[in-house]
């Protein structure tokens, strides 16, 4: 066993020491943290006094242990799994959570909160302290602290199992998408494969059968599930054949055999229901909306409706254009689902001359980076430099970046996680927080991120060169990191996106993805990595004229994964003769102009909903987008082409989305950085649907 003195997991200060934590650490740490802190608990229940001294900040010094030694363990799980790490953390999942619990339903904790709302000392506290309290309360509430023993009892129960629940869905996803691969040995099945696509699934193959030999010219060519390669390779594979079974695999991952999810999904929707009317409400929806910024499901709905009505039309007619290209080129068969990324690649094409894969010569990640950093120092004031080697790293891929302010003060940094890594690393991209904004002793702890992508490796010695979405999704990704970064908040129940409720916290991510049409901003980064030649411009009004190509399509996709899951978390019932199959069958009729396959099963790796925060709020990425699409309008009217007047406005962004974290109400801060409320008019004019 790991002598705990030498663990790099009770290190509690600085920077984790990622490059040393293995999973032998984690059992021993954590059953040193988690006795440790249940002593401090137990003090603190006896001493509670109804102040913010002797309640939150005594609450935070917990939280700092846990932020240490179990927030690294759970990045682990995202970045560097294996069977070791996934054996350590199910063994002491159950006490983590059961800890978490033992917090917010402490009754001394508790009634102390409640007395110190209603008393004196309520008007001392400064208006982020009050909001801090109130959403303790409603947390302490949602975790059932009202409940009689029994029924808490059954509540904790079904707390502990959801979250073994939740990852052993992730980990069936990352499982059945790592174990599929078709081999194509064939040159001609290879036809039309771009470049990259032919050097990354040489390169896979390779990697996959021991350094077997593999060409990027004559294969064979490996290909897997990873969107590096899913994606290119559903674009721009002549087979129709081929196409329909990398397709079908793609739906159908972690439905079957070992790695199903399928009676996962059903228990976990089962175990919401029964949780959510342990407290009080009717559907896990009206629980969820409880904390989020849509007051009820009828708002949701309302927004479901009109955004519906504004793209449907324009997604039949999508359909059309692709059918008539598809017919014109020869293909006699009616399209369906496996034809549309293909048909749409080539639509793109004939009307914009140019496909995805001219762009990535232009977008290597040095030049991405920089030109990122450009704009945010235009807008936000802040410098970014490098600091690679100034803190461990958990991978050899992984860069280190510091954040300076006007005055030079280091005011925050990020680890970035660029590429796909297949064999460890689950898909996606998303940001953490790594450190919090805090008080720690009276000294001022610097946030701390992580941002996490699965762009396309370097290979053969060229550098990372992206596709055009992987330059929106580092760009999203890093909006979500400034608003945990250029927090001002010094309490980290309200820091960054701590706090912030989920329907809003999509906003800074969405709206950074506006830059990447911005003409200054797009020609700062697009290089040639050969030769340095910046992006010719035609090139670039083509790429600023296929915005809204296919909008209403797109916009049809994430209102019909909005909408099945409000389904399964409103009406659906679990124990019930339909299935959440069944649900999601019935809604994509409703908002597909394909009919639905009858095998597709995506659900069992939609992990937003089941592994992820998003259950009864994968609405948030819309409802969030008309706020973003408001407030970059906001630049807009300013002048995008007036420098002094974009760095004004991005001033008051920074001061008010980026610097507020969870300390306001997210309406008040939209109100604050607009000046009125949001409106959808900005959103379907951007995507051409107005």
């Amino acid at each position: 066993m790991t002598n705990t003195n030498d663990n790099p997991l009770l290190i509690h200060d600085g920077l984790p020491p990622f490059d040393c934590i293995e999973a032998d650490h984690i059992l021993p740490a954590m059953n040193t943290l988690l006795h440790k802190s249940a002593s401090m608990l137990e003090e603190l229940e006896k001493q509670i006094q109804p102040s913010w001294s002797a309640t939150i900040e005594k609450l935070d010094t917990i939280d700092i242990l846990f932020e240490y030694s179990w927030s690294p363990v759970s990045h682990f799980l995202g970045v560097k799994n294996s069977a070791q790490l996934r054996k350590a953390h199910e063994e002491i999942l159950s006490d983590v959570v059961a800890f978490g619990l033992k917090l917010r339903q402490s009754r001394p904790v508790y009634d102390a909160l409640l007395e110190l709302k209603s008393g004196d000392a309520w008007d001392e506290l400064d208006s982020v302290q009050k909001r801090i309290i109130e959403t303790k309360l409603l947390d302490c509430r949602m975790a059932g602290i009202d409940l009689d023993d029994d029924k808490k009892k059954r509540f904790n129960e079904i707390v502990q199992e959801l979250s073994q629940l939740s990852t052993d869905f992730s980990n069936h996803v990352l499982d059945a998408t790592k174990a599929y691969e078709l081999v194509i040995a064939e040159t001609n099945d290879a036809e039309g494969f771009p470049e990259s696509l032919r050097r990354l699934s040489s390169q896979t193959y390779h990697d996959k059968h021991d350094g077997a030999s593999s060409t990027p010219e004559n294969g064979p060519w490996s290909i897997t599930l990873e969107l590096p390669i899913f994606v290119p390779f559903m674009q721009f594979c002549k087979n129709r054949e081929l196409r329909e079974q990398v397709y079908r695999a793609f739906v159908t991952r972690a439905s079957s055999g070992e790695w199903d999810n399928s009676e996962t999904i059903a228990q976990i929707l089962r175990l919401r229901k029964e949780k959510a009317a342990l407290i009080g409400y009717e559907t896990p929806a009206d629980a969820s909306l409880a904390k989020k910024m849509a007051h009820d499901v009828a708002a949701v709905e309302k927004m479901f409706d009109d955004l519906l009505k504004s793209s449907k039309h324009h997604a039949e007619h999508d359909l059309e254009e692709l059918q008539q290209l598809a017919n014109e080129a020869g293909q006699t068969e009616s399209l369906w689902h496996w034809d549309i990324a293909y048909w749409s690649e080539r639509l793109r094409e004939n009307r914009f001359d140019y496909s995805e894969e001219d762009l990535r010569p232009y977008f290597s990640l040095p030049n991405v980076l920089k030109g990122l950093f450009d704009l945010s120092q235009r807008l936000f004031g802040m410098t970014i430099r490098k600091a690679d080697g100034d803190a461990p790293v958990w991978h050899g891929d992984v860069r280190f970046f510091k954040l300076f302010d006007e005055n030079e003060t280091h005011i925050a940094s990020f680890y970035l996680d660029p590429y796909s890594r297949p064999e460890n690393k689950r898909g996606g991209a998303w940001m953490n927080d790594c450190l919090t904004r805090r008080r720690v002793d009276g000294k001022l702890q610097v946030p701390v991120a992580h941002l996490v992508c699965n762009s396309t490796p370097p290979v053969e010695g060229k550098p990372s060169l992206m596709t055009f979405r992987e330059v929106e999704t580092l760009f999203h990704e890093f909006g979500h990191g400034l608003q945990h970064m250029l927090t001002t908040v010094d309490y980290a129940d309200a820091a960054g996106i701590s706090g912030i409720e989920w329907d809003a916290v999509e906003l800074p991510s969405q709206f950074m993805e506006n830059w990447c049409y911005h003409k200054p901003t797009l020609m700062g980064i697009a290089k040639h990595y050969e030769t340095g030649e910046t992006l010719p411009e035609d090139l670039f009004e083509k790429v600023k004229a296929a915005r809204t190509f296919r909008a209403g399509s797109q916009m049809m996709r994430q209102l019909q994964l909005g909408m099945i899951d409000m389904e399964l978390h409103t009406r659906f019932n679990p124990d019930g003769e339909e299935t959440a199959f069944d649900v999601s069958q019935r809604v994509t009729e409703k908002t597909s102009v394909l009919p639905p396959l009858p095998e597709n099963r995506f659900l069992c790796s939609f992990q937003h909903i089941f592994s992820g925060g998003y259950a009864a709020g994968y609405y948030s990425y819309k409802w969030a987008e008309v706020l973003s699409a408001d407030a970059f309008s906001a630049f807009e009217e300013a002048g995008l082409d007036d420098e002094q007047a974009i760095a004004k406005t991005g001033r008051r962004f920074r001061d008010t989305v980026l610097a507020s974290g969870g300390g306001k109400h997210p309406m008040d801060v939209f109100r604050d950085f607009r000046g009125r409320e949001p409106n959808v008019a900005a959103l379907l004019r951007h995507n051409g649907l107005d």
